[in-house]
This record gives C-alpha cells, structure tokens and sequence, in this order.
C-alpha cells in the first residue's frame, strides 16, 4: 500500500533513498530529504506491507499534465517480488489524469519492466 511520507518515517525514509546511486552521500541525501519535506512539487511516498515499510518512491510534478519519478527503491531483501511495478501503477492511480516519466536513474528499471520501451 502507497502513504505519504511523513516525519516520523525520517530514518527509514533515508535508508531506502540511500540504495539510489545519486544518493550515496550523507549530504546529498540529507539535501534530497530537505527537499521533499519543504517543495510543495515534489512528493515522497513509502511502500508498506503488513507492518513494514519495504519501498520509497519520489516523484516530482512537472507540470499539469506531467511528473517525473525521481527515486524508487525496494529494500534489498524484498527486490524481484514486483513491488517496483505495484509503486509506479499505484502513482498512476493516485494522479491518473497525468504522464508518469522516468528520470534517467529510475528510466532502466522502467526499461526492464516493460514499462518504458528502451528509445
């Protein structure tokens, strides 16, 4: 199931961002959480089954009709079970009347999926 991020979700928030390649850093990532806390156009969301929060997905609005996926990840002992594909269909629900883009680090996995032909 799909939640808006919250506060209290801080730390585990940040431990999913950090499997992002760009997100390696202490700084970036504290910088990255920085921004989805306080731009009103970028959202994060956390994955949870049961009682655990097992995937993040950050997305940023573009425009009306468009918003960029900018992270999304799955705890490593969770991957392979198609939690990635449930994230991206959940957001296309949430906001159905708009273009779901990758960015260029989320664009393989859409590639793999078949979610994104390879251009």
């Amino acid at each position: 199931m799909l939640i808006r991020y919250k506060k209290n979700y801080e730390k585990i928030a940040m431990g999913l961002l950090s499997f992002m390649p760009t997100e390696k850093d202490l700084k970036a990532l504290q910088q990255t959480m920085k921004e989805y806390e306080q731009n009103d156009r970028w959202k994060l969301f956390l994955w949870k089954e049961e009682d655990d929060i097992i995937g993040i997905a950050g997305i940023a609005i573009v425009s009306d009709e468009e918003m960029e996926i900018q992270h999304l990840s799955v705890n490593p002992s969770h991957r392979q079970q198609g939690i990635g594909k449930q994230m991206i269909k959940a957001l296309q629900s949430l906001h159905p009347n708009m273009t779901l883009k990758p960015n260029a680090y989320v664009a393989p996995f859409f590639v793999k999926c078949n979610i994104l032909k390879d251009e």
